[in-house]
């Protein structure tokens, strides 16, 4: 699986899990499991997401690689 498909593999998780979240509220329900994953699969995206002190240093330079 490459890097872009995982991401939108995550971004469609943390849709659903929202989506769950969501319900739950509105039912009054407990939705502490579902926060969990959700912030579990935030530092996911965020860590893919990443980029190096060099990339954040000099964008112009690698925009073009």
């Amino acid at each position: 699986m490459s890097q872009s498909q995982y991401l939108k593999f995550l971004e469609k998780e943390i849709h659903n899990i929202n989506k769950i979240i969501d319900r739950k509220i509105l039912r009054g329900e407990e939705y502490s499991e579902e926060s969990r994953n959700h912030k579990l699969l935030m530092r996911k995206v965020r860590y893919m997401q990443k980029k190096s002190f060099f990339q954040r240093l000099f964008p112009v330079m690698f925009q073009f690689s």
